[in-house]
């Protein structure tokens, strides 16, 4: 079979953000693409359960993809979610510092958004916090303005919209069980659910979040060494009884391999808390109670006002990291040929946050890594 002759020019695995967001980029390109879901739904994985933050682009270390596709996904998503309709409020982010000891971190923080090119970032006085947040306690923070959150299921709808406006279809309900390279180019990928079927492509993005190292297992002639070890960072939230304290996001400076557990307003007037980092072995979505005593002492750095009781638990969701506890927070990867030898795929795999804010800008990237 010749390369030309394959059902689809894109096949993508995995419809949450990232990979809808793919399929957007090839079908923006002139290919007919489709994107195969193993959920009955969109958007069931990782994308369904996040803190639906617009993230500036701040901690990310110099040069890494993790910087650069956070920053241009950002200045794409405003856009994208004013062209659509999709709810969104740049309320803007305080990164705060509690005691003196945590000044020289925020100062990092700093430089290295800086760095980054994330526009519009301040240096605030205990008073310039105060006049803004008035409950909130801090010896200082930083202000990123272009900081938001978002409705990130109208954004996924709106990006499905795309696809199947410009010819392509999003397919529910199909899991893909293997990938067979084809001679000549493309691969073929087996499908399963209530109507099995194989199907051919020219080119390949494997974005199934949790399932990414299964996926890629699954493909004859990738490289099992090149498959990054599972970890599960779950992260549990706890929403607030009672009125919202502050407007804006409140983030206290970073906790290894997290961003740690940080307050919004969502965007039903909700104040919610989380996520923590807890590694387990397994994804689990329950909510231990028992997790809030930490939250509390947590918080109250920060927010002493917490009243007693006032927190209830919401959600968890998992983290798709290719690092374990104690090990140094790898980039994202986005594997083409030049990492696997298989032309025509590119596999991702740590795609956890700031993918969602990022997601644009990876659909781009994975586009020019396969050069359409």
């Amino acid at each position: 079979m010749a390369v030309t002759d394959t059902d689809f020019d894109g096949i993508v695995v995995g419809a949450g953000a990232v990979g809808l967001a793919c399929g957007r980029a090839l079908a923006a390109r002139g290919l007919t693409v489709a994107v195969l879901e193993a959920e009955e739904a969109i958007g069931q994985g990782i994308s369904s359960r996040n803190s639906e933050v617009v993230h500036g682009g701040l901690y990310y270390p110099t040069g890494s993809l993790r910087a650069r596709l956070c920053v241009a996904g950002r200045r794409l998503l405003y856009p994208f979610l004013d062209a659509h309709g999709v709810t969104y409020d740049k309320c803007g982010k305080l990164v705060v510092a509690t005691e003196a000891a945590e000044l020289p971190r925020l100062e990092g923080i700093l430089r290295q958004a800086q760095t980054n090119d994330v526009e519009g970032m301040r240096w605030l006085s205990a008073a310039e916090v105060h006049a803004l947040e008035p409950e909130l306690r801090a010896v200082a923070a930083l202000l990123s303005p272009e900081s938001g959150i978002f409705d990130s299921h109208g954004y996924m709808v709106a990006l499905r919209g795309e696809i199947e406006g410009g010819g392509g279809a999003v397919v529910t309900g199909t899991p893909v069980l293997g990938v067979t390279p084809l001679d000549g180019g493309g691969f073929s990928v087996r499908t399963g659910g209530r109507d099995p079927y194989a199907v051919t492509t020219r080119l390949l993005v494997t974005a199934p979040g949790l399932s990414a190292q299964d996926v890629a297992a699954s493909i004859e002639g990738f490289p099992a060494t090149l498959i990054p070890k599972a970890h599960y960072g779950k992260g549990s939230y706890f929403a607030l009884q009672g009125g919202a304290p502050f407007r804006r996001l409140v983030y206290p400076p970073p906790i290894p391999g997290a961003l740690g557990v940080h307050y919004r307003r969502d965007l039903g007037g909700q104040g919610r808390f989380g996520p923590d980092l807890e590694y387990v072995d397994a994804p689990d979505y329950s909510v231990d109670p028992g997790r809030a005593d930490g939250f509390y002492r947590y918080i109250r750095r920060f927010w002493p006002g917490l009243p007693d009781g006032a927190l209830v638990p919401d959600y968890a969701g998992v983290r798709p990291k290719i690092h374990g506890p104690g090990e140094a927070q790898p980039d994202f990867r986005l594997d083409g040929a030049g990492v696997h030898g298989l032309p025509g795929l590119v596999a991702l795999f740590g795609i956890e946050s700031p993918g969602l804010t990022s997601s644009l800008a990876i659909g781009e990237a994975v586009a020019d890594i396969l050069g359409v």
